[in-house]
């Protein structure tokens, strides 16, 4: 895929629930991959499991689910909600990206920027005062992504096993 081949954002619709799931499946399955104690293990049905999961969020209000679609195919996704105020993450009103995940062979082709900012913009549209996200440790092809649009650090997740 390059940077010239057409790609439509759009909300995504529950024909899309299997294409979600298996992209879903591609992130529990990398973040496993990162750290098999700190993360979920991809089951024998993670793909069904995550699509279901995706459909049902993109019904909610507060939330949006987006695909990235090119010749008729999902190439990617993101899903992102609105958090209310939180006194136990010291955090007010935020809008909060919980998934960006694209394919492949459509990375390098500003994709993923695109379902970001389309992203961002549904959130700030509204009225959070703020954009957050979280991301892997280990993923730091994302984590220059991320702060190439803007993010910056301002926590760090520890972990200890029982």
């Amino acid at each position: 895929m390059t940077a010239s081949d057409s790609v439509l954002i759009r909300r995504a619709e529950p024909r899309d629930s299997s294409a979600l799931g298996k992209l879903g499946a591609s992130l529990v399955r990398d973040h496993h991959a990162f750290d098999s104690r700190r993360f979920l293990a991809p089951g024998p049905r993670v793909e069904e499991g995550y699509g279901r999961f995706l459909s049902s969020q993109s019904g909610a209000e507060d939330v949006a689910v987006f695909v990235a679609e090119t010749a008729g195919n999902i190439v990617g996704y993101v899903y992102a909600g609105v958090e209310p105020r939180s006194w136990q993450a010291l955090r007010d009103v935020a809008g909060f990206i919980h998934d960006v995940v694209v394919t492949p062979d459509a990375r390098r082709a500003s994709v993923g920027t695109r379902l970001i900012e389309t992203a961002a913009a549904w959130l700030v549209s509204r009225g959070v005062p703020r954009v957050m996200l979280w991301t892997a440790e280990e993923n730091r092809t994302a984590q220059r992504l991320f702060e190439r649009l803007g993010f910056r650090r301002t926590m760090i997740e520890m972990t200890r096993e029982a």
